[in-house]
């Protein structure tokens, strides 16, 4: 049996909707997180098994939240569940990334400073991957201003500290 080979690129879906084949996934994002991060999904509650959330080793903060979301809750049609990523995010990048396929309102967050990917095909890999990034980056821990002075002190004598 010849397996088939795709190349990466859009392919059909129901109706004129089309999924990307190196589109975002919860495996892929779990992945990553592993990977760059070294953040393993931490599942809280129970009664939501496939609820996983991904924080900061040293701060304890979110940067991530993997869950199953009833369509009509998200203002989607349909009775299904929906598989959704939801970051922290440039609040200047949010309302441009909304009016996309695929981006939404944060679910049970920020919407100011929060946006849900929905996992259906519509969000690229390359995209998602790098939305998670700049969510990891939004929420390290903050450096105190002696430590921030300390710092650029150590910058302007090459390193060496007086």
């Amino acid at each position: 049996m010849a397996v088939l080979q795709r190349t990466p690129g859009k392919y059909p879906l129901k109706g004129n909707d089309y999924m990307d084949i190196s589109a975002l996934t919860r495996d892929c994002i779990l992945r990553c997180a592993m990977e760059q991060f070294g953040t393993e999904p931490e599942y809280l509650w129970p009664e939501t098994p496939d609820c996983a959330v991904l924080r900061h080793a040293d701060s304890r903060k979110w940067y991530a939240l993997l869950m199953e979301v009833p369509c009509t809750r998200l203002g989607l049609p349909g009775s299904g569940q929906m598989d959704t990523l939801t970051l922290k995010c440039d609040p200047v990048l949010i309302g441009a990334l909304r009016t996309r396929k695929g981006f939404l309102p944060a679910y049970h967050m920020n919407k100011e400073h929060w946006l849900t990917l929905c996992l259906d095909g519509s969000v690229s890999e390359e995209e998602g991957l790098s939305l998670l990034e700049m969510s990891f980056a939004l929420t390290q821990r903050k450096m105190k201003k002696a430590s921030k002075a300390a710092k650029g002190h150590q910058k302007e004598n090459g390193g060496i500290t007086p």
